[in-house]
This record gives C-alpha cells, structure tokens and sequence, in this order.
C-alpha cells in the first residue's frame, strides 16, 4: 500500500486531518454542554409543568442548534465564521491574527491550541502506531478523549455522550484482541467503573461529601475496556501523578485557590493516553527496578 511505501505521507495526512478534526472538537467542547442544559431544562419543563425555570441564553439558542448547525459564529457581534477564516490555526495566526474580522473582539487563544494539540498529538499516533487497526483505534481513542478533558476542566462534568462511545469503541476494537484480549477488555470496563465508585461511596460515607462524579466512573471503565485491567492501576497511579503535577502548577501560576473543587477527568483522560503509549514499558521499567 501507500502508506506502507511512504509511511510519511500516512503521518503528514493524519497530521493535517487532526488539525481539522481539533476545528470540530472546539465546536463539540463549546456546544455539547450547551445542548445537554437545553435538553435538562426541557425535561423538567416537561415533568414538571408546573415548575417555572428562570429564562437563560440557553433559551435563546437557534433551531436547529447541534454540532454541525448553525455555523460557528463570533459571540460578540454575531459575525458567521467563512470557510477562509476557519482554517485551522492559520486563519488564527495569520488571518484573523486573534480578532474577529468585523468587531475585532480577541478571539481566545484555546481554539488554535487544541486544533494544534489534535494536530501534533495525530501525527505522533500515526508515527507511533503506523496505518494499522491499533492505529486507528489510538486515534478514535485521542479524539474522544480530548473533548472531555476541557468540558470537564469548563463544566466539571463528562457527557455520556462521549463516556459512552468510548466504551463501546474500546470493546468492539478488542472483539479481535486489537489492544488486548475481550475478556480482559470486559473485565477493565467492569473493574474500572466498580473502582472509582467504590472510592466514591467510601468517601461519601465517612465524610458526607462527594469526591468525584459518576462521569469519573464511566470514563475509567472506558479505559478499562481499551486497555484492559492490567493497566487500571497503572493509570489511577499516573492520574494521580499528573494530578499532583498539574494543581501545583495552576495554585503557582494562575494562584488558583486550594479549596476550588478540581475535576479529576482530565487527570484520568491524560493518564489513559499515556498507559495507551507507554503503557508496558513503564510497568517493565518498574518491575525491573523491585
């Protein structure tokens, strides 16, 4: 094949085909909790008729309003983003150099990072794992999993609508033993949702608080069914430690205060991508060391 003659064409394609998937992923970041309130707030208008709910901008959203419609548009004046000025990154950078085109309000910074973080972080997949099934498993792996680390970092919450394909992708990809055995697959699903809300109730019951939410529950489980039990403890381990690495760094550098609640998705999200890489050498790297 092609890409088996010219492994760099595979890598450069992937490469570019994240940065246009990072587009769509900042419009699934931005609208998914958006349409999950609409549909919340439907559901008890509803239920409940005779509830009366505070009218908000959700209400004022268009119809029809999902991922692909309406077209992206600038929150201050209104402007209809042109396929020119969408490119990924260099419309950004070059074109629209951080400004709307027409009230030149800043346009934030986030958008061309995570469409350049999809970008890199395909191509290094493609380098890694080449044009193989478990190739493109990583990448189906990567694009659900990103989407979730910012709605969890904006709105401390994880869509089952993203929770959910992860698991299922992980298990259908494994039917064949792509990553690991099926057996091993189910039981990582089950073990990694019994876990974490074991950990759940148990903190709940001693202090009365919630430590974490049912989202944390099925994305663990969705690690579990891509990679399999053996790696679970590896990656609450480095959840942990990227945990620990990064509020530092936010109380440091942003002087985020130390009681403001800390999703702990994100944490699980950039541990499971990790364990996806490195997984096996870093649990060689220390069985050798014992």
């Amino acid at each position: 094949m092609l890409f088996d003659i010219y492994p760099a064409a595979y890598w450069l394609l992937v490469t570019v085909l994240g940065l246009l998937i990072g587009s769509f992923l900042n419009v699934v970041i931005h609208r998914m909790p958006l349409l999950m309130e609409r549909q919340w707030r439907r559901d008890i208008r509803e239920s409940y008729p005779e509830a009366t709910l505070p009218d908000t901008d959700i209400d004022k959203l268009p119809t029809p309003y999902n991922l692909v419609v309406p077209r992206s548009a600038c929150p201050h004046c209104g402007h209809q983003i042109t396929a020119l000025e969408n490119i990924p990154v260099v419309s950004w950078l070059l074109l629209l150099r951080g400004k709307c085109s027409q009230c030149k309000a800043a346009i934030s910074k986030r958008y061309p990072a995570i469409e350049l973080l999809t970008g890199v972080l395909s191509g290094y997949v493609a380098w890694q794992f080449s044009f193989t099934a478990e190739g493109i498993g990583a990448l189906l792996f990567l694009w659900l999993l990103l989407p979730m680390i910012f709605i969890d970092i904006d709105k401390m919450l994880l869509p089952d609508q993203l929770t959910y394909p992860l698991l299922w992708l992980g298990l259908l990809f494994n039917l064949d033993g792509t990553f690991v055995s099926l057996n091993d697959a189910v039981i990582g699903a089950v073990a990694g949702y019994l876990a974490l809300w074991s950990v759940y109730w148990g903190f709940k019951l001693l202090t009365g608080k919630e430590g974490m939410g049912y989202g944390d529950f099925k994305l663990l489980a969705g690690l579990g069914a891509w990679l399999g039990w053996q790696q679970l403890p590896l990656i609450i381990l480095l959840s942990a430690g990227v945990g620990a690495v990064l509020g530092i760094t936010m109380i440091m550098v942003q002087g985020r205060d130390k009681a403001q609640p800390m999703p702990f998705g994100p944490y699980l999200a950039i541990a499971g991508f990790i364990a996806l890489l490195w997984g096996e050498q870093i649990t060689q790297w220390y069985l050798m060391r014992l």
